[in-house]
Formats: structure tokens, sequence, C-alpha cells
């Protein structure tokens, strides 16, 4: 425990101390030099904790933050928690870690005190915090420009929403719909924006959001496989947008210009002309950053508001006889009566047709979102601005919709002439004959220019001067332009800068202090310029409105999920918000995409489906903590769970394997043997016993890299590293820990120990004690034998696992020495995968084996998993032709009647067995060569105890208890004939075969291991083919029965 020295000892010693009268003691940490560490009896002696009172200069000079860095009570190095250690994932920071673990257990604290007084610590090799990094791209230079809600994200937000829809067709919707139907429609409209908003919200305040506004959040959120198609395609609907509202602005310039007589050319290409030129000089302004872009959303917004107050004294101000003759005659309860009911005109229009040329208009909360990067607080202002700015559009609209609606009548002719003289009204039909108007003529005939329901103008002809509303329009749809040209780019650059899309990645650089993305801003005035050209409203708005719909949607169901999920990291600061009312939000935004229109519904589905299929195909190696993940986490912790309360029944068996790999890339074939009949059926572990003299030249991030090679290599398996003394204990701790519930292996692989007549007694102990193991702990036991071993360890320089030494040729008796060389091996040099990586070596398993054969050798009835792993493995695209023939053992005399039975007892089985072949010369004896190589085989640990006189049988074997007595060979003579005689009967019947499994004896408790050894090895000698020795547990895998 530290110790706390006076003031009086600490300045005798030549430590410096001040006082600092403003607050309490600091407490700091101190290094002494070594000969301050140690006593005079060698003990260490604790670093003193200093208790300053005074302001040091150095303190001053690293500023308060650089005070935050204490340490904690238990060590100098063991520092407090700090938000530098937390914010290393922000973009462009310097990364800050708290020491290891490692670190704080071997760390020897050492403490010093300079001549000056000056403390310096160990932990200083700890970097000083810069948390204006988090704000910076690594200018030193002035800071970058952020904003408050009220400009960022409320302002913007209601430029946006504001726009050619409130000016030109609101009052035309309300003479359709009626006022209390546009009511309800605004009102709609307003519920999916507003429970959008509150998604937005919620995600929003879910830790930092950088730039690139609803793609980032909803990729964060639901991963980049929904995050990149939705971020394409929500980057092209705002530059589409900024097209949208360019060209309603083009339309109000062309309608003033041929009002004075002005044509440029026609029509069409007045709008295209005037659409270039704007958007390119919305181009420059937003080169000119965000601080001159903000300048003008400011202008834009005053604008809106003068010219808002100006419609609003319009509607007050008494009517006069040209006004009365366009239908405006003031506030009145008939005129509000009148229009309060529907009047659809047209064909075409009916509600869903107002609501969707309306709902454009309730677009634009995403403003503030889009430049998330540049705001002062996102976590604060996106909620705040965002809802403000709903609730005052919203209130704008239903005072506009009621206004229009209590002062203008649907038709007026617009001639003066038409006043009603006198009280004469012979004729005259609709509400205007009673304000003394007659309009008969032209609302019968349908040739009326002005009223509600004919004049696109309302608001410019109600408001006190016209000309200001001229201005408001124009600020409206400049504002909502110059906002999605700006939101655009930034949302692109994002998805470049994930480089979910190749080809894109040079759109991502950024440039100046707030790391403008001028390339972006080129693309998408391009494809803005190129949409301009259409100069056709109606052809542009359904496409735009869906995408902006599709993107609500995902955001919406983007909170929902991560909501359901209940992941520990879903913990929005913004609590007003409902996953249910999220779920609302989600659906009821796709139901109006097709209401709206439905094909081009259809047109943005397909585009999102194209584009997640590329992801999910490409597969990008991002892990941004989705919900995706979580949820995956949930589904799979609940299926397992349920999965415990489930009986095991025969029909739902499957070979569940636990694989002693070692590292995995040091045997592919071995993983690729047991992936053939495990991939997409059953359970995989690749368990890795790391031996005591292998652990230190283990690299530390071993596992992944491991692990990155089974999925670059497609296979579908778990890996389990476990440090052990030796192979056996290594192995029983996997057989009794490895798996979670149901989810446990019950089938033991291992490849088969060739070099064992040159191995050390104790290792063949070691490896056949392992078998003894599986068989006590009831797995079934599969050796894979290959003609050119297992280990490639040499090949890819790796440390060896002495557990699984590299196989050696085993001569085969029956073949000339030119057959060997031209037999296959496993592994080929040339033979790489797709990925051209070298340590990614193709073997024999993951080539296309033709019309080969599989022969089994089912020796013994060990419940059928002989029998099923060459079923499950016909069952891969490669394997898919090969045949399986059957080999029983029978008499001769009963070789029909056998074989006979075998076939019926395969077909009801239902495993599709080509041939069964009965071995009737099994008991015949083997050649004297093959028995020779046999007992050589064996010499070496046989003990030979009768040709030793005065020794003991006990004795010999108390010094050598792995040697094979001379009554123990004779007691299994019999029996190790049958296995060389079985191993000839192998050479010859399955010579050109793709692979053999034979059935695996099970050891008795008296047999000697090397004897066992010995009996594995002669039966898979002399194969060039992969050969695998395979026993079941004894307990059924197969059934012919339904239930």
């Amino acid at each position: 425990m530290g110790q706390f020295a006076s003031k009086r000892n600490l300045t005798a010693g030549g430590a410096h101390s001040s006082t600092n009268e403003e607050g309490p003691p600091r407490y700091s940490s101190h290094h002494f030099d070594g000969s301050s560490v140690n006593g005079g009896n060698g003990l260490r002696i604790p670093p003193t904790i200093v208790v300053s009172d005074e302001e040091s200069s150095t303190s001053e000079r690293r500023g308060s933050r650089a005070e935050l860095r204490r340490s904690s009570v238990y060590s100098t190095m063991d520092l407090v928690p700090q938000l530098e250690h937390y914010a290393n994932t922000l973009p462009r920071q310097t990364t800050k870690s708290r020491p290891t673990l490692e670190t704080l257990r071997k760390t020897f604290e050492v403490v010093e005190i300079g001549m000056d007084g000056m403390s310096t610590s160990d932990s200083g090799s700890l970097p000083e915090p810069d948390m204006e990094n988090e704000e910076s791209d690594g200018s030193k230079g002035s800071a970058p420009i952020r904003f408050g809600w009220i400009i960022g994200v409320k302002m913007r937000c209601m430029l946006n929403i504001w726009g050619v829809i409130m000016f030109l067709r609101l009052s035309w919707i309300t003479s359709q719909a009626g006022i209390v139907l546009t009511c309800v429609i605004i009102l709609m409209s307003v519920v999916v924006t507003s429970v959008t908003a509150l998604s937005i919200s919620a995600i929003a305040t879910n830790g930092r959001v950088r730039s690139g506004g609803a793609y980032f959040m909803i990729s964060r959120t639901l991963g980049p496989e929904i995050g990149g198609p939705i971020g394409l395609v929500f980057a092209l609907a705002n530059a589409m947008a900024c097209a949208l509202h360019t060209v309603g602005f083009s339309l109000v310039v062309r309608d003033l210009t041929h009002e004075f007589g002005a044509v440029m050319v026609d029509p069409i290409n007045d709008v295209r002309i005037i659409g270039v030129v704007t958007v390119t000089i919305l181009l420059m302004i937003t080169q000119a950053g965000m601080a001159w872009e903000s300048k003008t959303q400011i202008l834009f917004f005053l604008a809106l508001m003068v010219s808002f107050a100006n419609y609003i004294i319009g509607t007050v101000i008494p009517p006069t006889v040209e006004k009365q003759a366009i239908g405006i005659f003031g506030y009145r309860g008939d005129i509000f009566v009148q229009n309060l009911t529907p009047n659809w005109r047209g064909a075409q229009n009916d509600f869903f047709r107002m609501f969707a040329i309306f709902f454009p208009a309730a677009t634009g909360i995403m403003s503030g979102v889009n430049i998330c990067g540049d705001l002062k607080d996102p976590a604060t202002a996106i909620p705040k601005g965002t809802l403000m700015a709903i609730f005052w559009t919203t209130l704008s609209y239903l005072v506009i919709a009621v206004t229009t609606g209590s002062c203008v009548v649907r038709d007026a002719s617009g001639n003066p002439s038409h006043i009603l003289t006198g009280n004469n009204t012979d004729g005259c039909v609709g509400l205007a004959c009673n304000l003394g108007w007659n309009f008969t003529d032209c609302s019968q005939s349908q040739t009326c220019r002005f009223g509600l329901a004919n004049s696109f103008n309302v608001l410019g002809q109600l408001s006190g001067v016209y000309y200001i509303i001229i201005v408001g329009i124009f600020a409206a749809t400049l504002s909502s332009a110059l906002g999605f040209l700006v939101s655009a780019p930034k949302i692109f650059q994002c998805l470049c800068n994930d480089k979910i899309y190749p080809y894109i990645i040079f759109f991502a650089k950024g440039y100046g202090k707030n790391n403008e993305p001028r390339r972006a801003y080129i693309l998408c005035f391009l494809i803005a310029t190129a949409v301009i050209l259409i100069a056709d409203l109606n052809a542009i708005a359904p496409l735009i409105s869906n995408f902006f719909l599709c993107s609500y949607a995902l955001i919406n169901f983007s909170c929902f999920h991560a909501s359901i999920t209940n992941s520990p990291g879903w913990r929005p600061a913004f609590q007003y918000y409902s996953k249910w009312t999220a779920l609302f939000g989600a659906v009821i935004s796709v139901v109006l995409m097709f209401l709206f229109t439905w094909w081009a519904a259809l047109i943005t589905f397909s585009i999102i489906i194209f584009l997640l299929g590329y992801v999910n195909y490409n597969k990008p190696k991002l892990n941004w903590g989705s919900s995706m993940q979580a949820g995956t986490y949930n589904m799979a912790l609940s299926s397992s769970v349920s999965l415990t309360g489930v009986e095991d029944h025969v029909k739902n068996f499957r070979p569940q394997c636990l694989v002693l790999t070692g590292p995995p890339n040091q045997r592919p074939a071995l993983v690729d043997f047991v992936g053939s009949f495990t991939k997409h059926i059953s359970l995989m572990i690749c368990g890795d016993i790391i031996l005591e003299q292998d652990r230190k030249t283990r690299p530390q991030d071993d596992t992944n890299s491991l692990v990155k090679w089974m999925n670059k290599r497609k296979v579908r398996s778990f890996y389990t590293p476990l440090s052990a003394d030796n192979l056996r204990a290594g192995t029983k701790q996997l057989l009794q820990a490895s798996g979670l519930g149901k989810l446990k292996p019950n089938t033991l692989v291992l490849g088969f120990k060739s070099n064992w007549m040159d191995s050390a007694p104790d290792s063949i102990e070691d490896y056949i004690s392992t078998i003894y193991d599986t068989f006590d702990s009831n797995y079934g036991l599969c050796i894979l034998r290959m003609t050119d071993g297992l280990d490639i360890s040499d090949d890819l320089e790796f440390e060896v696992n002495q557990g699984f030494e590299a196989d050696e040729n085993v001569d085969n008796l029956d073949q000339q020495a030119n057959e060997e060389e031209t037999a296959p091996p496993h592994l080929a040099a040339d033979d790489m995968s797709d990925e051209g990586s070298s340590d990614q070596i193709k073997t024999v398993f993951q080539n296309d084996q033709g019309k080969k054969t599989i022969d089994v050798y089912w020796i013994a009835d060990d419940g059928g998993l002989t029998l099923l792993v060459p079923y499950l493995i016909t069952r891969r695209k490669r394997w898919r032709r090969c045949k399986v023939r059957v080999f029983t053992v029978g008499d001769e005399q009963n070789m029909q009647e056998a074989r006979d039975e075998m076939m019926a007892l395969l077909n009801r089985f239902r495993l599709n067995i080509s041939d069964v072949i009965v071995m009737t010369d099994i008991e015949k004896q083997p050649h004297p060569k093959s028995l020779s190589r046999f007992v050589d085989s064996v010499a070496p640990f046989r003990l030979h105890d009768g040709q030793q006189e005065g020794i003991s049988v006990q004795e010999l074997r108390q010094n050598a208890p792995w040697k094979i007595s001379d009554k123990q060979f004779e007691a299994f003579k019999l029996k190790s004939e049958r296995k060389v005689r079985l191993n000839e009967i192998i050479r010859k019947n399955s010579r050109n075969t793709a692979l053999v499994l034979v059935s695996l004896p099970v050891p008795q408790s008296d047999c000697p291991s090397a004897l066992y050894m010995a009996w594995l090895d002669t039966l898979t000698c002399g194969l060039i083919c992969p050969t695998v020795l395979i026993r079941g547990n004894q307990q059924n895998v197969l059934t012919f029965y339904c239930q």
C-alpha cells in the first residue's frame, strides 16, 4: 500500500511541492530510481503517493486534461476510468489503450524523482490524451464548423420540409379532398414522419453518430447487408430530390419570364436551361464551405418567414374587386362549410392520390441527420431539432389548409364583369351567387382559370404582396435543393469510406477542415443535372417518394430490431420511443409505398434486393456490432436452450465431430474430410491441444488467424484451443467440456499416427490411451490415414504439435515401384485454392471424385455410423456420382443368403448402396510376406521373455510396461492374423477407390498398446486412397421405422 509522505520529508528529499489555494490536494504518481525502490534489506518499498499542495509549472503546461490520467489506488499503472480508453473507434482518433492484464501483472513499478523535483512515471508510456483529435482531421489550424440544434437541425429540417408542395399544391389538394380530409392527410403524414423521427432520435442517441446520416445509422444498426443498399439508394434519392426542387424553381421562373414575354427557346428547354444554371450556382455555394452554406440557409429561412407572415396578413385584408373576381372573399363561414367536404375532379383523383402528392411535403426530416458529422452534439440536437421542425411545419400546413378553405371558393372566372348588380340572381348557381358574383358559366363548362380548384398559385393571390410569396417559393425550393445537394455527397462519402461496393472509393476523399467530399459533390451534381434534363416533375416524384419511404421503413425497422434483440449495447439516451411504434412506422411506410405508386415501389425494392444480394454474396469484412448479430445470437441461444428439453431420437442423429486437428491449417485434409459430411448438417469443432513446449512459440493472434483461415476455406467449424501437458489429458478435457447442451460432440476424429514405430513408447501409450478414453466416454471414433500423411507444417514452416507427427510412406506390398510413383498424392504442389493463397492447399476431398467407388468394410455392427458417414459424404456435390459398396463377412455355403439379407437391411435404411460383397475367405491364412511384415513391425515392442533366463516376466513388464510378452503375443495371434488377412482383401478389392472405410476394432483392456497400434497400422497399410478406421458407440444411428 502506498505511503503518504509529509511535506517536510519531501522537501528534505529534494522533491518539489506546491500549494493550490483554490482546491483540495491532488494525488499524483511518481517514480523513484532503483536505489530508492529497494531498501537496505533488499525488500521492495512500494511507490509513494505524493500529496501536492502547489500548482506545478509542468502541470500547467500539460493542462487539466493530463491531470485526469491518475492512477487508481491499486497500482501506479492501473489507471482510473478515462474517456479516451473508450473513444478508440472514432475516425482519425489516436488509439489510447489501458494497460493489459499482462502489463498489470508483470510490470515492475519504478518511481523516479528528478533533481528539479519533477516526477516521471512508467505509465507515461501510455500516450497522453489528445481529445481534440476526436474532432480534427489532423489539421492544427482553425477548428471545423459545428452547428447547434437550431441552425443545424431545426432550421434545416423546416427548410427541407417546406417546399413546392406547400406553395403550389396544398391549396389545390384542399379543394379536392376538402378541409377535413386534407387535415387527415397532413396528420397521417405527420404520424409517419413523427414515428420515424422518434426512431431516428433513439438510434442517434445510442452512441456517437458520424457523418453519413440515415446510411450511417441503418448500416451500424442492421449491418452492411441492409445499410449498404439503402445508403446507395438514399444518396441517389437525395441527389434526385435536389433535381426535383430545382425543376420546381425553374418552372416558377419560367412562368414569370413568360409573363413578361421573355422566352429563351421553348417551355421545356427553358426549364432545363434555368435548372442547370441554378444547380451550378448551388454547387458553387456548397464548395464555398459549410459556413457559407449555413449562412445561405439562414437567408432562405428569413425569406420564408417573411413570406409566411405576408400570407397570414393577406388573409385578413379585405379583398378588392380584383381579388373577388378570382374567388377570394376573406374569412366566411359559408365558404368554410362548403370546402369542408371533398369534391373530386378528374378520373384518377382520390384520397390516396392526394396523399401521394402531398407526402413529399413531409419528407425532409432527415436533413439534420444527414449532416450529423457537422453538429456540436448530435445526440441532443437531432431529437430536439427534428421534432420541433415537425411540429412547426405541421402547424403551418394546417393553417394554410384551413385559411385557404375559409377564404377562397373552388371556381372563379377572374372576370370583374361577372359581378352581380342589384339582387337579380336568376340563373346563377353556386356559392358565389350569395357573394354577388356569377361564375356559373365557367364552373359548368369547367373553364374557370381561378379559384381553389383551378389555380395552383392561390397562396400568392391571397397574400398581401404577391411577389413576396414568389420570394418565399424561391426560398423554399432553393433551400430544399441546397439541403439535398449537401446531404447526398456526405451520405455517399460515408458509404465509399466503408468500401462495401467496388469502384466508388475514389469519391471518399475529403478536403479541408470539414472533410468536404468535393468529388462526391461533382458526382451528385452530374446526377442532378441528368435528372433536371427530364424537366417533368410527375416523372421524377414517384420514385423519389418511394426511396424516402423505403428509408423511413428501414430506419423504423432498425429501431424495432435493435430493441427486440435486447442487446446490452442498445442504450439510447432518448427514451421517448417504443419498439412497437417503430414497427408500426415500418409497416405503414411499406404500405404507403405501394398505395402511392406500386410500380415505383417495385422498382425501389428491386434495386434494394439486387444491392442486398451483391453485398451478401461478397460478405465485406465489416463488424459494426449490428442488431443482426445480436438477433443471430438470440436465436442461437434460444434454439440451443430449447434443444435441452428435447430427448434424443435416432432419426435426428447427426455425427457431431470433435476433430483433433491441432492448428487446422496444418492438417487441411483432416479438416476437409470431416467438413465433407458435417457442413450444413452437424457440429464440427476443431480441437487444438497446445503442449507445454509449443506455448511460447505460438503467435498471440494465432486463434484469430486460424479462424480466418477456416472462414476463407469455407469450413463451418468452431476452433477450440486448449493447453495441456499431453495429448491424452487435453483430449480428455475436450471430450468432457466441448459443446453446449445438445450441441455436444458425439464422435472423435483424429489422424493416424503413422510414425508410431519411431516414436517414444510414452507417445504411443498416450495415443492409444486417447482411443481408450474415447470409448470410455461413449463417443464414436474415426481415424483418418492418408498416403502422404496429414501434417503439412513443414510446407507452412510451423511448429509441429508432437501429438500428431508427420506421416511416412508405407510400402505397398502388391504394387511395383513405378506404380507407386504414379499414384496420385493427396497434396499437390500446384493445387492451390482459388484465392491463390499459399496457406490454402487443396486436398483430395476438394476434388471431384467422378464415378469412383466408396468401399465400406462393415465388419462389426457398431450401430450404423460406419454406413451413415459415407452416405452423408455422397450427398456432397464432389462425391455425388460415387457408388458405395459394402463388404461384410460370411461363409461360402450361405454366401448368397447372407448377401440378400444384408441388401434387404440396407434397402430398408434407404442408403442407396450399389452393391454388397460377402467376404468368405477372411479366415484363410494370410500371405507369409504380409505376416512377416506384421511380425517385424511389433518386434521392437516385444519382451521376448521366453528367451531370457533368470528374469521374471513381472520384472520385464515393470521396466517396459508398453512391451508385448510372448504370452500376450500368442494369445492375440489369431486376431492379428485376421487383421493381416483383412488388409490383403482390402488392398485387393479397393485399389482404385476414392475412399475406404473399415470398422475399427475395439481394444480389449488386456491388449498392449503397441500391439493395438500394430493392428491399426496393418489394417490400413499399402493403400493409396484415404482410409478411415471408424467405430460407433454401439448405439443405433440408423432406423427404418417412421417413429
